[in-house]
């Protein structure tokens, strides 16, 4: 086994669990793409297994603190079961979760979703690219009858010194799915849709919203960058009047008008606007519109600290034109999927939209990603959606 040596004090993190190492930490030693190895701190004191990734800034990331641990086809298969176990325990449907959170379920750089016979897998680090093959054998062992498709078409991998990758790993065949969430019935594509094919993260979000909407009787809702329309069968569900869809993509509108009719709403009480979203806002404020709940749920705008400055004022734009288009006692949903910005900061920006919009507003409830998402206390940067609900007095 190859042995990794830390520099002085720089083993702290390891000893508060954190889970990765940075390239400037390392005093000596290296490995091959995604070979397991020995961290040692300065003294050659046992800190931790971890993958060597030898071209990204995150050098080491960590399978196991224990001494004893062998990094094995048996420690992958209880790592894989011990995951699906405790979202089974949550009481998730299972066809339709992320069963593998990267870093928070012990598997730095593994996603894991599944849609009905569909597991998604995301390989986003050198470790679990090296050991991909026997993660796909596992999950056909574990989750009997289902196809695995890659969605490792991601950006990040670029960082690890990976191309990006897509297609069957195990079996073929359609790559659409059909599941059920919140008792809606979804279509998606793995091959095609946004991240491995869903955002299974807002699903307790949409679930609240329709409490928020049913509960407080609101009746015209705005949902901005709306997909194939998640939040807007929620608002449906929960008995608005009528829901407003923006999204720049034609082709997710095609299918939210599909899922609206899917799920039994009458297509009078939806209008999907192919537009854009912040153009649209304006245009809303123009025309002296209101709503009594507005959801903005953009994509990522800042992926990283450098980009934070530029997003954030994206941000404050698109929140300080929905603060302003509530009627009173109006409620907003407002969310940030950025890693470049994090709680406080969003918090802070969206403050600062409430005073430019002239609006006083009350912070109901922090809002993020649903429990297949777990939070490792060790880890913070899991905690990737930001959420704010918000009451216009």
């Amino acid at each position: 086994m190859k042995v990794i040596r830390l520099h002085p004090g720089k083993e702290r993190a390891l000893a508060r669990r954190h889970p990765w190492v940075f390239a400037g930490a390392i005093a000596r030693g290296g490995a091959d793409f995604g070979e397991t190895v020995r961290v040692e701190a300065a003294d050659g004191a046992f800190l931790a297994w971890a993958a060597y990734s030898p071209s990204s800034q995150i050098r080491l990331r960590v399978w196991s603190f224990e001494p004893a641990q062998r990094i094995d086809r048996a420690f992958f298969r209880d790592r894989l079961a011990a995951s699906i176990a405790r979202r089974a325990a949550a009481g998730l449907d299972l066809r339709a979760a992320r069963l593998v959170y990267g870093e928070s379920d012990g598997l730095p750089g593994c996603v894991v979703d599944r849609y009905a016979d569909i597991v998604v897998l995301q390989a986003l680090a050198a470790g679990i690219e090296r050991h991909k093959a026997t993660l796909v054998e596992l999950l056909v062992e574990l989750l009997p009858g289902v196809r695995v498709y890659e969605r490792s078409d991601v950006g990040v991998r670029a960082l690890e010194g990976l191309a990006e990758a897509s297609g069957w790993l195990h079996g073929d065949g359609d790559t659409g799915a059909a599941i059920e969430e919140n008792g809606m019935r979804l279509r998606l594509d793995v091959a095609s849709g946004h991240k491995t094919g869903f955002y299974l993260d807002q699903r307790d979000n949409r679930a609240r919203l329709r409490a928020l909407v049913h509960d407080r009787g609101l009746q015209r809702v705005l949902n901005c960058y709306g997909y194939t329309g998640g939040f807007t069968l929620a608002a449906l569900a929960g008995g608005a009047a009528h829901v407003t869809t923006v999204d720049s993509s034609g082709p997710a509108l095609q299918l939210a008008a599909a899922h609206i009719a899917d799920n039994g709403f009458d297509a009078a009480r939806s209008t999907l606007l192919e537009a854009d979203v912040n153009a649209t806002l304006r245009r809303l404020r123009d025309d002296g519109a209101r709503f009594d709940a507005i959801v903005l749920d953009p994509p990522k705008l800042a992926p990283n600290a450098a980009a934070a400055a530029r997003a954030a004022r994206a941000y404050k734009d698109i929140n300080r034109l929905a603060l302003g288009l509530l009627a009173p006692g109006g409620w907003l949903m407002t969310y940030s999927c950025s890693g470049g910005i994090d709680a406080p900061l969003f918090q802070s920006i969206v403050a600062g939209a409430a005073v430019d919009a002239g609006v006083d507003a009350d912070l109901v409830a922090r809002l993020g990603a649903g429990i297949d998402h777990p939070l490792l206390l060790s880890f913070p940067e899991g905690d990737y959606l930001k959420g704010l609900l918000l009451r216009r007095h």
